[in-house]
């Protein structure tokens, strides 16, 4: 039996893991609990990407059509917008090509009141399909018979992660969503089940508006630098853990500075739970330079919004321009308090430093 948790909390099966029936038992979305396949996946191979962005009408008439009443507020004034009116289980394809490229311009949406998962596992997968080819998690679970869902679960008894305040005083861990890939995701939809009535939120921080905020001899030192990014150390702990591995786990070389293929704006790349080193420089160089990167993110709070869960609110971002972190703020001690959230991640093109180098397979391969 794994013992990712605290406590007995998994069941061993013929071919998976999963959660104590009690676990079971006290959810509402049955379909969406938690469980670890024991199968092997093959590596992920390249494909060309084109950003379903690109094919958007820019005056959004199918997304926000002016003849219903539909209300778009800005959480602030260059990051987040929120919807409310629409349902997102209702959009044609025009108007999920309109969701992409409102979420490449803003880098976070909100949208309240949807029932986008209240149709189950199987509607989740084919509207991510819609974006490109939906990634499979090396380690984490996922409903079973549907592999491409992502599920955060987490409770007094079910953990994962160094999430415990033993060692820390504060649970933040920005990040973007496996950057490690070949080609990571490009929009990204998030939605939880079931949380705390208080607090879980999540916050997001902008990496194109701290590129602009540096000064240009500045831009020019990053501009051309090429980062490690590995999962390796991500398996070893899970494997270390009792969980299952996958995958094998990859290192790939992105650019620092990419390239937004619908806005073509310049994007500050790292992330400091998968970014290893900068390609070229010694240990100590690198570190330096990308902690003050990761501060100069993390700290940022003018370029940085909050998404407040309530009920049915679906969350959806540009995982190429915001890095995240979910906020381990409510009290893990009351036995009816789980959060449950589920993740639909569609992959996009390799990240490039020049949108000539769109969809090259080998461009900045790590050997």
């Amino acid at each position: 039996m794994a013992q990712l948790g605290r406590g007995e909390v998994f069941v061993e099966k013929k071919d998976h893991y999963t959660l104590r029936q009690e676990e079971f038992d006290r959810t509402k979305f049955k379909d969406f609990i938690p469980a670890w396949e024991n199968k092997k996946l093959e590596p992920l191979k390249f494909f060309k990407h084109i950003d379903k962005g690109s094919l958007a009408d820019p005056a959004f008439p199918n997304l926000l059509p002016k003849d219903q009443d539909i209300k778009v507020s800005r959480i602030t004034p260059k990051l987040g917008t929120e919807v409310e009116g629409i349902q997102l289980s209702s959009l044609n394809d025009e108007g999920k090509n309109e969701l992409a490229l409102l979420a490449a311009q803003r880098g976070l949406l909100i949208f309240r009141n949807q029932d986008f998962t209240t149709h189950g596992p199987q509607f989740a997968v084919d509207y991510g399909k819609y974006y490109g080819p939906l990634h499979i998690h090396p380690v984490s679970g996922a409903p079973l018979g549907f592999p491409e869902i992502h599920v955060v679960y987490r409770n007094k008894d079910v953990k994962f992660g160094n999430t415990t305040f033993d060692q820390r005083t504060n649970l933040v861990y920005w990040h973007s969503d496996i950057t490690y890939e070949l080609q990571p995701p490009g929009i990204t939809f998030f939605s939880v089940l079931e949380g705390p009535d208080a607090g879980g939120d999540t916050i997001f921080t902008d990496s194109v508006e701290a590129y602009k905020r540096l000064s240009p001899e500045f831009q020019k030192l990053l501009d051309g630098l090429y980062v490690e990014h590995s999962s390796v150390e991500q398996a070893n702990y899970y494997s270390e853990s009792g969980g299952v591995q996958r995958r094998k786990p990859v290192k790939n070389i992105h650019p620092l500075v990419r390239v937004h293929p619908v806005t073509g704006e310049k994007i500050l790349f790292v992330n400091p739970q998968f970014s290893r080193k900068i390609v070229g420089f010694k240990q100590q160089e690198s570190d330096a330079l990308l902690n003050f990167l990761y501060n100069h993110l993390n700290n940022s709070h003018d370029i940085q919004a909050r998404a407040k869960w309530e009920p049915n609110t679906v969350v959806i971002w540009d995982n190429r321009r915001v890095l995240h972190s979910a906020i381990f703020d409510w009290d893990e001690t009351e036995d009816d308090v789980t959060r449950f959230a589920v993740r639909v991640t569609p992959q996009a093109e390799r990240p490039v430093a020049d949108l000539k180098d769109l969809n090259k397979e080998d461009v900045n391969r790590l050997a």
